[in-house]
């Protein structure tokens, strides 16, 4: 089997130890990025649901200033972010550069993106039910917690699933700027090198791994369908 794989994949198997670490940078981008930007697009997301007028919070003020920095930062290439924000990721992680440095333009790029997509998968909960849960004298916090996020488990999923999958694309996007990661991986050794072995391997990689998230999407979904 060794002999095997040295024939059609030489290069994977010559730097392995740097595949191996580009998979583990990767997860490392995508689980921390993803977290801060799932809480920061949750809470977002909830804010702009609740501010817009004739809901339950509304406040033209709130939901302006959170709507148009959406919009600013959504209309933002990736590309052109990450260098944008270097100076912050200076100052927050120490670095620009490498794993740490990729950090916070993800959370820059994936926020504004998963916050939308929290705000169209609220916007599917009944009015009828809100309005029922306003007449039985629940609080906007409580119509939040136990209308709007429960009954919208699913509808999360799907944005989440959605989203972690971009993520996992801006992670690779990164490597482009020395962020690490397959990206990296792939463009040093698959591409400046012109190690085609190495660019194949890390395409299956991504497809195996953009699979299994949707995978797993689908049955969390599936299973909190009313």
């Amino acid at each position: 089997m060794a002999e095997f794989l040295t024939k059609i994949i030489p290069n994977v198997i010559k730097y392995s130890g740097t595949f191996y670490s580009a998979i583990a940078e990767t997860f490392i981008m995508s689980i921390w990025a993803g977290s801060i930007a799932f809480v920061l697009g949750l809470i977002f997301g909830v804010a702009i649901t609740v501010t817009k007028k004739g809901s339950i919070l509304p406040n033209n003020a709130i939901y302006q200033s959170l709507d148009k920095t959406i919009n600013f930062f959504r209309s933002i290439p990736f590309i052109i972010l990450l260098t944008g924000v270097m100076p912050l990721s200076r100052l927050l992680m120490g670095t620009a550069i490498g794993v740490k440095g990729a950090i916070v333009p993800l959370v820059f790029g994936t926020t504004p993106f998963f916050t939308r997509q929290i705000e169209s998968a609220l916007a599917e909960v009944d009015r009828g039910i809100i309005e029922a849960a306003l007449s039985m004298g629940l609080s906007p916090f409580q119509i939040i917690f136990r209308v709007y996020l429960k009954e919208s488990v699913a509808a999360i999923t799907r944005a989440t699933t959605i989203t972690a999958i971009s993520l996992l694309g801006l992670t690779a996007m990164a490597g482009a700027v020395g962020a690490g990661g397959l990206g990296n991986y792939a463009i040093m050794y698959g591409h400046d090198r012109n190690m085609l072995d190495i660019t194949w391997i890390t395409i299956i990689v991504m497809v195996i791994l953009v699979s299994l998230i949707q995978l797993a999407g689908n049955s969390i979904a599936k299973k909190n369908m009313h």
